[in-house]
Order: structure tokens, then sequence, then C-alpha cells
């Protein structure tokens, strides 16, 4: 299994799952480092790993009068300061070419959304930057469909490649998650991440915006950490039903501790018997 390392947080072999987390997009500077504090200080007191995310713009919104973010020079300000002020890794996601040098300059990882997760120009380019890569696996792909995009990125010499499973299409305005492509996709002998808050998106299904079933969060979390998972991605939010993008399937903060403390007993003790378990 080959080990990612990010800052202090290390995903893969039997080593405690580490939390991606952060606002769905920035929304101003004083919001996302309130976030950033809030979960680093819940993650320290639960001697969890943390990559803070918020993304600089979100280029594949529902509808084009939808917030997308403050954009591109604008957001890695902000996100350089979450680094300096609170010594945290920080991920986003590049949606084009132009964006993957001055996002390397400052991302210690850099994400492949799912909607172009098989980009071979882009996932080319991410890859040479020789930084992390965290690749999510496309609504519309089979689980063992992502090696094609893992080999693309490999060809440039790069082997520091998270993988994420965020739900599958399945019918109109809805995706089902098959806790199967968390075992599958870890047989790629990369380190494997949930997104349990995408997971539990309905895309297009407000209309002209994608609603959400945050209730289902916790449920989907446990049971993906019973698999053996190497890390758990969790959009969060102070408010929610305040949100600007994907309030509906962000969790609220307030949540964070008790919810992540559960998820990790059971990380815990899977991994105590990854052996045996894995027979089953």
């Amino acid at each position: 299994m080959q080990q990612v390392t990010v800052g202090s947080a290390t995903f893969g072999g039997d080593l405690p799952l580490v939390l991606i987390s952060g606002p769905c997009a920035i929304e101003s500077e004083t919001l996302t480092l309130r976030i950033a504090e809030r979960l680093k200080k819940i993650t320290a007191d639960l001697g969890c790993g943390l990559v803070f995310k918020a993304s600089y713009d979100k280029a594949n919104r529902t509808s084009v009068t939808s917030f997308r973010g403050p954009g591109l020079e604008e957001g890695l300000r902000i996100l350089q300061k979450v680094k300096d002020e609170l010594e945290l890794p920080v991920l986003s996601d590049v949606h084009d070419i132009s964006q993957v040098a001055p996002a390397a300059e400052v991302l210690d990882v850099i994400q492949i959304p799912a909607f172009l997760s098989r980009q071979t120009d882009l996932l080319v380019a991410v890859g040479a930057t020789g930084k992390p890569v965290n690749l999510k696996k496309g609504q519309f792909l089979a689980p063992w469909d992502i090696e094609h995009g893992v080999r693309k990125i490999e060809s440039t010499g790069n082997r520091q490649i998270l993988l994420t499973e965020r739900g599958a299409s399945f019918g109109y305005n809805n995706l089902v998650t098959d806790m199967r492509s968390l075992v599958i996709m870890r047989e790629l002998g990369y380190p494997v991440i949930f997104d349990a808050t995408h997971s539990v998106q309905l895309p297009g299904g407000a209309g002209g915006a994608s609603s959400g079933q945050r209730q289902y969060v916790g449920a989907l979390s446990r049971a993906a950490a019973a698999t053996g998972i190497d890390g758990l991605f969790w959009e969060v939010h102070e408010n929610p039903d305040q949100a600007l993008c994907d309030g509906p399937n962000s969790l609220p903060l307030e949540q964070v501790q008790s919810l992540l403390q559960q998820i990790l007993a059971f990380d815990a003790i899977f991994k105590q018997n990854r052996t045996g378990a894995e027979k089953c």
C-alpha cells in the first residue's frame, strides 16, 4: 500500500484515517479561517490528521447564477493564510490546465473533480507538479474504471495519489454509494477516501441547485469506516442552511466532534483486526 504524507498527516496502511474537511466553497476569509481553526482543535483533541479543504471556484454549479467562490487569485490567497496562520495543509480543486501552476504554488493536495476524472491533459498536468493528487471517481464510472485515471497520473512518475469515492449516479437527481467500490479501488494500491457529504447530494434536486440528505452522513461514514478506508471527506459549515454552496449535504460544524469520535472508533476496530476482516 502506497502511503501519502501531507503535512503531519499520513494516508494509508493501517494508520488511523485522516479527515479532509472544510466548507464547500470559500465564502469569506473570516469564515474560512474560523472553520479551519475549529477543525484543527477538534482533530487535535481526537488525535486525527487533518487536511483543510475549500474551493476557490466551483465551476460545476447547477445554475449559471450560482455562487462559485472568490476565484483563483483571492481563493489561493485565503488558503495560503490558512497554511501560514494555522499550519494546516490545504486542498482545493482545479478545473483546467491554466489553474494548475498557480494552484501548485499554494496547495498541498491538488484535487481532480469527479466530473473531470477522465480529462487526460488535466490529470497529466496535475501529476507533473509532483504534488499529492486527490482523484475523485466520476459519478459515471465503475470503481475499476478509475484505474485509467490512476495510470494517467502515474505516467508522469507521480505516485502520490489518493482515490475518492463520492457516489454513483442512480436515476434522476440521486446518488448511491456502493461500499464495494472502496475495497475495489484500494486494490490499486493507493489510499482510498470516502466523501460522505457529496454521497448524500441530490444533484439538481432543488431545480436550479443541488439538494441533499445530510441526515445520512453519519450512517454512511460509519459503514465506510468499517471497510477500512484511509480518509474521510466531509464538507462542513457553521450554518449549512445558509451556506452559499452545497448546504443541504454539508455537515453542521457543531456535529463534527461527536460524529468523528464515533467514526475513529469504528476505524480503530477494523484496522486492529484487518487481516481477519478482509477474509470475510
